[in-house]
């Protein structure tokens, strides 16, 4: 689901917060099947494609273990799921001491879920390019890219999960746009 298809279910989602905030399982359930694909891509183009899933549980098990922390309205929710998978992603780096963008993998989820073989070839390879060239960026950019194009964060989720202005987000954004564009063209691919 995209992101923006999120913030048009604000209502929805806050009211299951709600819910769950009270221990219902079933609205917590809900809440995952809702935000499982975007976290999954976030994740997935930051970390080592084995490594994705164990954070992804890992993130909505702290939603879980913190959910009567989250205060509704006060942020998006979503944006505040997104903080959470953010900081397990600095603490899988700390911990790896590795802190370089590993092997690229080639199945992301397919939100468009096309049974065209060309189609689904074409975009695996895309996938792949595009991943390759977004691990060669600073990791500032790796974020705002993937948060920004990927998930379709707003600006104002996306100054929200990274805590910073939307003004100097729309700078770094820039600049990261420049860089992606370049380490395309140092891999042979024009736009």
């Amino acid at each position: 689901m995209a992101t923006s298809e999120l913030n048009k279910r604000a209502d929805e989602i806050e009211a299951l917060v709600k819910k769950a905030q009270k221990g219902d399982q079933e609205a917590f359930g809900e809440l995952y099947e809702i935000l499982i694909d975007p976290v999954y891509r976030y994740i997935y183009y930051r970390v080592n494609s084995d490594d994705a899933e164990d954070l992804v549980e890992t993130v909505f098990l702290r939603v879980w273990e913190n959910l009567r922390q989250y205060r509704p309205r006060k942020k998006y929710f979503s944006a505040w799921v997104f903080r959470i998978a953010h900081n397990l992603v600095v603490d899988h780096y700390r911990a790896s001491k590795a802190g370089v963008t590993e092997e690229l993998g080639e199945h992301l989820p397919d939100q468009n879920r096309q049974h065209n073989p060309i189609k689904n070839t074409q975009n695996a390879l895309s996938k792949e390019v595009l991943k390759e060239a977004i691990s060669k960026l600073k990791k500032p950019y790796q974020e705002i890219i993937v948060h920004k194009f990927i998930n379709e964060l707003s600006n104002k989720e996306l100054s929200e999960v990274l805590g910073k202005s939307e003004g100097s987000l729309r700078i770094m954004q820039y600049r990261a746009l420049k860089a992606l564009r370049r380490e395309l063209e140092e891999m042979g691919i024009k736009q």
